[in-house]
């Protein structure tokens, strides 16, 4: 094994960056080459039927199944003409990744012979196995049917020899499986409530749009030391490996020049990302070495949710061919910076109004006002939710240090827009809405123009932080589903929504102005909902106990915030707004501990093969050469001076004994501690004795092999350390 880190180490060093083969086109010509968009539908399709699609896409009106046929003709002649053989129906189970069964375009032809045919039957609905899926005892293996049924709001795309169509899941019985059809219920919930405050203001809004602008970090590390790394192929993240001496301390490699081999990674990314429609927009170095970015434009919230599932996809297929392997796990290393994917979420009407943003007249700041505050009052209300929806095994390691948002929710709305509510509470209704979008900043250098400053700062320890107009949620782990805290937010918004509504309606049958009526109510909810604006650092412990003073959600235990999702509150908000029922979010917590319990069950089985067949083995052969090197001592200097010359090899033989037999028995305990889990039958109850006791034996372990790494002869040392997987690129 020492040979395999070593000759790792030596490939990596050999590699160059491979060649990207540029298209000739602008990006603008091959941007969606292999989607069937609009142009496409109206390329391939009869009027009639190209106008009942986009009808559909449009309005959100019911697909009439008539133009089913001749939609599927359409596809499968554009799909073969890009070489296409296949189709698949592509949805997002509850395993935080997507799902695929690959079929031909043939049936038999009566003859003996076969024919090429995709009918709008096999379009619209397929029959997956549900309980094959993850379904928290919604079916069972003698009760396995699923349904697979074709979203048109996201338009079906082309890899390889496929034609992939983005479908939702659901159980025979009706109940969601997946992640996309509680996202399209929550965005239909918001639409209809978001659209009737719009009508206060704008009453030519016939609907209201969510918009998601993700962000992706993500680290790339050698595909010959990750494969000499069995905790990162297994896990991962590294369960084991002492800090680089150089890290991220330098502050080098945030924006720096990107390396030659990542340029032409992202360079393919990039080209193959647009192809499929995915608007990439910004790449850079992150803080962490090995650590990147990318970012697309904002996007409609289903197709963006769609994009990112696809484009994690896509990175490990072409980090794979320029030799890499994509770490999208939310900590993989230790002690620097781990990965999130910052949600930049807003609303926003048909004719183009940014609702989250300050307007010209009094009645659109009175509008921006409104639409800011009511999202407060939906994080306030449900922060605990909105925080178990971003809560996993592998996000637990990342919130709360090195830059990533506490595990406690709050929002951060800046100077200008906190005193403007603050003004709001306490001044009369008369002058209350004056504010103006950007202000201009002259510096005292005469080639610098006039600096636009936003009208809030950035607070990077917040996890909800408002930026200009729209709300940045940055609690969201790397590796997870955006739908997942999109669901809760936007179902949460359109409660909000929905109740102010209610109330100004009131007020307005009683007589009052209309504007009157908003006002008091905005007061009303500026006051309730002032426990969750927080300014400051939100990493102090001043902070964790002003928190819970506030009764904000401080609980930090994974498998116990999923609790949240049981509350009465919560069952009571999504079964109102027609997202979830009781059952099914019961039984997506079943399946949120399992998950839980399993990821942290196969780390505890992979540090134990390590440490048993890796660390020991090493330290003890290790050890035994310096007893050999101190026995040769005492053998030429005499028992006392030989003694005395090899103390230091003395001392770290007498280390290495001391922590190998910790490990070991670290290593038996964890084992029968497993055991004794593992037969608790409550998932629940499972997984929090996973959190309360396995995963702190496992760190009690990681200790004392990350101190042998740093005694242990480094020749010797079979696994790459964090200074070659960091910085061998």
């Amino acid at each position: 094994m020492a040979n395999l880190r070593f000759g790792a180490v030596e490939e990596a060093f050999k590699k160059r960056p491979l060649e990207v083969n540029t298209p000739t086109e602008r990006p603008e010509d091959f941007y969606g080459k292999y989607v069937f968009n609009r142009a496409k539908m109206y390329k391939y399709l009869p009027v009639d039927v190209y106008q009942k699609l986009v009808d559909v896409i449009d309005n959100g009106t019911r697909l009439d199944r008539s133009i089913a046929n001749a939609v599927a003709q359409g596809m499968k002649k554009w799909a073969e003409e890009h070489g296409a053989t296949h189709y698949t129906h592509w949805f997002q189970p509850l395993t935080e990744g997507t799902a695929e069964k690959h079929d031909a375009f043939i049936e038999h032809d009566g003859k003996g012979g076969m024919i090429e045919e995709f009918s709008g039957k096999l379009l619209v609905q397929q029959e997956p196995d549900a309980s094959s899926f993850p379904n928290g005892g919604i079916r069972n293996t003698f009760e396995a049917r699923g349904y697979s049924a074709w979203d048109p709001t996201s338009p079906v795309f082309i890899i390889e020899d496929t034609l992939c169509i983005p479908t939702i899941f659901i159980s025979y019985t009706g109940e969601a499986l997946d992640y996309k059809a509680p996202l399209l219920k929550s965005l239909h919930a918001v639409n209809v409530a978001a659209t009737k405050v719009c009508h206060y203001f704008y009453p030519e809004v016939k609907q209201v749009h969510s918009n998601l602008g993700w962000e992706q970090e993500y680290f790339l590390v050698d595909e010959d030391l990750y494969f000499a790394r069995p905790d990162l192929m297994l896990t991962g993240r590294t369960l084991m490996g002492h800090d680089s001496a150089k890290n991220q301390q330098m502050d080098d490699h945030y924006f720096g020049t990107i390396p030659e081999r990542v340029q032409a990674f992202m360079k393919d990314l990039e080209i193959q990302a647009l192809e499929l429609g995915i608007p990439c927009k910004t790449r850079h170095n992150e803080v962490a070495p090995g650590q990147f970015e990318l970012a697309p434009i904002f996007e409609e919230c289903n197709l963006a949710v769609d994009h990112n599932m696809l484009l994690m996809s896509l990175m490990k297929k072409v980090a794979h061919k320029h030799s890499f392997r994509v770490l999208l796990h939310e900590k993989p290393f230790d002690g620097i910076n781990g990965s999130g994917k910052h949600n930049n979420w807003s609303l926003s009407t048909d004719n183009g109004i940014l609702l989250h943003a300050a307007g010209k007249t009094p009645s659109d700041n009175l509008r921006f006002v409104v639409f800011i505050v009511e999202t407060l009052i939906a994080v306030y209300k449900h922060n605990g939710l909105l925080k178990a929806s971003v809560m996993s095994a592998t996000n637990d390691h990342r919130l709360g240090a090195n830059e990533a948002p506490p595990a406690i929710i709050s929002s951060f709305l800046g100077k200008q827009i906190s005193d403007l509510l603050d003004h709001i509470e306490k001044a009369d209704k008369d002058n209350l809405f004056n504010l103006s979008g950007k202000t201009g900043l002259q510096m005292d250098i005469p080639e610098i123009p006039e600096l636009l400053i936003d009208n809030t700062d950035r607070n990077r320890t917040s996890p909800f932080a408002f930026t200009g107009n729209r709300f940045e949620f940055r609690a969201v782990g790397s590796e997870a589903n955006c739908a997942s805290s999109m669901i809760v937010l936007n179902t949460a918004v359109a409660e909000a929504l929905e109740n102010f509504a209610k109330r100004v309606d009131a007020l307005t049958a009683k007589g009052e102005e209309l504007t009157s009526a908003i006002v008091d109510i905005v007061r009303e909810d500026i006051k309730a909902c002032k426990p969750i604006h927080f300014d400051g650092n939100g990493y102090s412990d001043s902070w964790k106990e002003e928190a819970s003073k506030r009764g904000l959600d401080c609980e930090s235990s994974c498998p116990v915030c999923f609790d949240r999702y049981l509350d009465e509150d919560s069952i009571r908000m999504f079964e109102q707004m027609n997202v979830m029922k009781r059952n099914e979010l019961e039984a997506r917590n079943e399946v949120k501990w399992e998950t839980y319990t399993k990821k942290i069950q196969i780390e505890a089985r992979v540090m134990g093969d390590l440490a048993m067949n890796h660390i020991i083995p090493v330290a003890t052969h290790y050890q035994s050469q310096l007893a050999k090197n101190v026995q040769n001592m005492v053998n030429i200097f005499g028992d006392v001076e030989g003694k005395q010359l090899s103390e230091r090899n003395i001392k770290i033989i007498r280390e290495i004994a001391e922590r190998t037999n910790i490990i070991e028995t670290g290593v038996e305990e964890l084992v029968n501690a497993r055991k004794h889990v593992n037969k608790i039958e409550s998932q629940r109850e499972r997984a929090v004795a996973y959190h309360d006791i396995i995963a702190p034996k496992m760190e009690a372990i990681r200790y004392q092999i990350d101190k042998l790494e740093l005694v242990v002869s480094d020749e010797l040392w079979t696994l790459p350390k964090y200074r070659e997987l960091l910085f061998i690129r």
